[in-house]
């Protein structure tokens, strides 16, 4: 396995909330010596490689993937262009997640999705519908996701408050499953009878 590539992989999972040191020290069964020269190296591959649109970060002491400086301009026009106007499914469900349990972490997110969830965040994000609440006290100072003002306006809301509740939304979904029940089985027996 190639150790460099081992870390790029960890900090790409990782996501916005990147890795430590010492967490990518244990992650990989080595010295934090040694993760701090293989981060050094992928360090320097992206940033001497042109070929590369991502680079390595210490904020803090936490180490992340970032997109170089140069491609702005690019990462603006697709956060404008059509082909981010609507959000998928997962950014959806991430979303409504946000909406109703904020303010959490992505790890959070991710349990309850039971998927990882950086690209719908990082989309989320540069769309304004959430924004960084704040940080976890403790190892990693993990960022806290919540809605934004914006978030309201597009929803037509003046405030959380009048999200649907949620046993509200579990009775249509039971409803909505009776009834599909209820289909399934005139369909079974129409043609079984």
């Amino acid at each position: 396995m190639n150790e460099t590539a081992a870390i790029e992989t960890l900090l790409f999972v990782a996501g916005d909330e990147g890795l430590t040191l010492n967490e990518m020290a244990a992650l990989l069964g080595c010295s934090t010596q040694h993760a701090y020269r293989l981060l050094m190296e992928l360090q320097k591959e992206c940033e001497l490689s042109e070929k590369r649109g991502l680079t390595l970060l210490e904020a803090g002491e936490q180490y992340q993937l970032v997109t170089k400086k140069n491609y702005a301009d690019i990462i603006r026009s697709y956060a404008i262009s059509p082909l981010s106007t609507n959000l998928s499914q997962a950014a959806l469900e991430t979303l409504a997640i946000i909406a109703y349990k904020q303010p959490l972490t992505r790890m959070e997110i991710d349990e309850i999705r039971g998927v990882q969830t950086s690209g719908s965040l990082q989309k989320l994000v540069i769309r304004g519908l959430i924004e960084e609440k704040g940080r976890v006290e403790g190892p990693g100072r993990a960022i806290l996701y919540g809605t934004s003002h914006y978030f309201l306006d597009y929803f037509g809301l003046k405030k959380l408050t009048e999200l649907p509740k949620l046993p509200e939304i579990a009775e249509m979904e039971q409803n909505f499953s009776e009834k599909e029940s209820d289909l399934f089985f005139e369909r079974f027996n129409e043609q079984f009878s």
